[in-house]
């Protein structure tokens, strides 16, 4: 299945590796006072020399459709030993739906001091693993989901819980100051935390060795989303408070936040529409408690989350009436095929996992989008799109797919994301050859009857995509690789077939290197090692077990340049994250520049050390081979 993350590829069996800490976490702090309402603050409590550390959770993307656990602790831990518990109460998190944005895990106030470490511990007793094996995705049992450090089952009666310690460098630790908000931001990398075997369209087992990542600040190219119980609104000020509420957690104990609206803030509140202030007036009129659901931007300098759009009461998937949450990968009259289906039903805790979900609408079926406060009809639900619906939920039987019945229930349009690559440029509108919409691939989207006419009908092989004027094109050229976000356009009325918001070039964004080798690994595999630049050589590349290149999309062989490779630091990178693992020891080497990261390998690789693995991204000038990096890891043997 393509993937859009720069991560997308990376597929790796680390030994008996517990984590990978990426990123130097330095010192961070400002802000005047524990509770304002110009800011994303957390309310004051009793603790007297405290600050707020907003914790949010992300995903690179991996092969499966569903990665469903508990999270049962997330500890902070401090340079003078004492910690922090930051999850009041076990969390049903999915993993595989937090590749497109990060989640508000907690954001607590916690004493002011240096933390050094982070733990996260996940139960894996009841998970519902299910790998994209390019049809209807395999479901792993419980027996073989194997612990990758015993090698036993993670079921009983052997321990279902794994524990991620991420160890912060003592250079970079996690500084809380009174008063002040600190953010951690961390990245639950399913592809490297998970080795399928014997490959993804025959899978029978999945062996887990945890990879957690961490920043200062969530990727700013996700949306962040903040779920929580209403507790207040200053429609002079523009904002509202909410308790932290993360996933399907409804304890009230995850600390409250404060969220920024603008103008243009869209609204969707027991399922009526509104924008701007109209909006946030009528969200202060709700009962306190009531559950929120907000997407929007961190500003990683203020320290502050704006909303684009929120949503309120019934119009918050699965929390007063039974929902499903997916894809449409078909329609047919007012009957939808919805895949990769979440499903919520009030009599049962928790959230299912669903191939395929049969969804009925009608006339008198509410629909909305967010981000868009205008009248929308069933007729705007198509296929591709991703979808929230509310209505009583038929379980599946053994012969027949579970069922909605939305017909007097709501339909929630959500942004979705599209990758393809650029075919031909028209002034605002784009023909791709499609890869894949809300990752879901090209090849399982049935576009009958998407188009005015069975002739107009969308292919994923001259895929049309309008964009607004502002969206500029110029960055863009035939054969480059994007990726789009914005809504499906009605069904019946393409072309065009998708109407795109936002636009990311891949060329200009960078790319990611992988490099395999066979184990014991090699001693020697770059043919110059300095501060300016490593070299790994055509023969060397030639010779590994595994070797990709990947902008957004496109795969291409590295061995294919004739010079070899040159990983270079980027001069460019606002932000860069260098880190050598020692795969037998269970640890980890964090470094903020790319030449101390280039000393300490070259003590590591005395000759007797090996390399396992290699993972470089950043911008590639195709024609010299350089690739400017500004994330590496570097996996060694020992």
């Amino acid at each position: 299945m393509l993937m859009s993350s720069v991560f997308g590829r990376f597929r790796t069996v680390i030994g008996s590796l517990l984590f990978v800490a990426l990123g130097m976490l330095s010192a961070c702090g400002g802000g005047s006072g524990a509770s304002s309402s110009s800011g994303a603050t957390a309310t004051p409590s009793a603790c007297s020399n405290c600050g707020a550390a907003v914790v949010t959770l992300t995903d690179a993307p991996g092969d499966f459709l569903s990665y469903i656990v508990n999270v049962t602790s997330l500890k902070l831990t401090r340079s003078d030993g004492t910690f922090v518990e930051m999850v009041p109460t076990t969390t049903q998190v999915d993993f595989a739906q937090l590749v497109n944005l990060s989640e508000v895990f907690s954001a607590k106030q916690i004493p002011a001091g240096s933390y050094t470490s982070a733990s996260v511990t996940v139960d894996y007793a009841g998970a519902t693993i299910v790998v994209d094996n390019g049809t209807t995705g395999v479901t792993i049992s419980a027996a073989n989901l194997i612990n990758g450090s015993t090698s036993l089952p993670l079921a009983a009666p052997n321990p279902t819980q794994m524990t991620l310690t991420l160890s912060l460098s003592s250079g970079g630790p996690l500084v809380v100051t009174q008063g002040s908000i600190a953010n951690l931001a961390l990245d639950f990398n399913l592809l490297a935390s998970n080795a399928v075997a014997p490959s993804n369209t025959n899978p029978t087992t999945v062996t887990v060795n945890p990879v957690l990542t961490a920043s200062l600040a969530p990727d700013a190219t996700k949306q962040l989303h903040v779920r929580g119980g209403f507790v207040s609104a200053d429609t002079t000020a523009g904002s509202y408070v909410v308790d932290v509420h993360p996933f399907t957690n409804d304890n009230d104990d995850g600390g409250q936040l404060t969220v920024l609206t603008t103008p243009t803030t869209t609204y969707a509140i027991n399922g009526t529409s509104y924008t701007g202030a109209a909006g946030l007036t009528a969200l202060a009129a709700i009962a306190p408690k009531t559950m929120t659901s907000a997407l929007g931007t961190w500003d990683a300098t203020g320290k502050t989350f704006t909303a684009s759009s929120v949503q309120a009461g019934s119009s918050v998937v699965g929390t007063m009436n039974d929902a499903v949450e997916g894809t449409v990968v078909a329609r047919s009259g007012n009957t939808l095929t919805v895949a990769n289906a979440r499903l919520h039903q009030m009599q049962h805790a928790g959230i299912a996992y669903s191939h395929q979900v049969t969804v009925t609408v009608g006339a008198s079926t509410t629909v909305t989008a967010l981000g868009n406060s205008g009248a929308l009809s069933i007729q705007d639900i198509s296929v591709g799109q991703h979808v929230q619906v509310s209505g009583p939920v038929t379980a599946a039987t053994q012969t027949t797919a579970a069922s909605v019945d939305a017909t007097a229930g709501t339909v929630t349009l959500v942004p979705t994301q599209l990758v393809g690559v650029v075919n031909a440029i028209a002034g605002n509108v784009l023909t791709l050859t499609l890869q894949s919409l809300d990752l879901v691939d090209a090849s399982k989207l049935d576009f009958k009857g998407t188009g005015t006419n069975t002739a107009n009908d969308a292919t994923a092989s001259a895929y049309t995509v309008s964009l607004p004027a502002a969206l500029s094109t110029s960055a863009i050229a035939n054969g480059a690789p994007v990726q789009l976000s914005g809504l499906v356009a009605p069904f019946g009325m393409a072309p065009p077939d998708f109407m795109a918001t936002s636009i990311a070039d891949y060329a200009l964004s960078g790319a990611v290197l992988h490099i395999r080798f066979a184990p014991p690994g090699n001693t020697t595999p770059f043919t110059s090692l300095a501060a300016s630049a490593l070299v790994i050589s055509q023969a060397t590349v030639q010779a590994s077990a595994q070797h990709t290149l990947q902008v957004g999309p496109v795969h291409s062989d590295p061995a294919t340049l004739s010079a070899g490779i040159q990983l270079v630091p980027d001069s460019a990178a606002s932000r860069t994250e260098f880190a050598i693992v020692h795969a037998a020891g269970q640890s980890v080497d964090s470094f903020s520049t790319f030449a101390d990261f280039e000393s300490a390998l070259a003590t590591d690789l005395n000759g007797t050390n090996a390399v396992l693995e290699l993972l470089a991204q950043g911008p590639l000038n195709n024609s010299t081979g350089a690739l400017s990096v500004d994330k590496m890891v570097i996996m060694l043997g020992n």
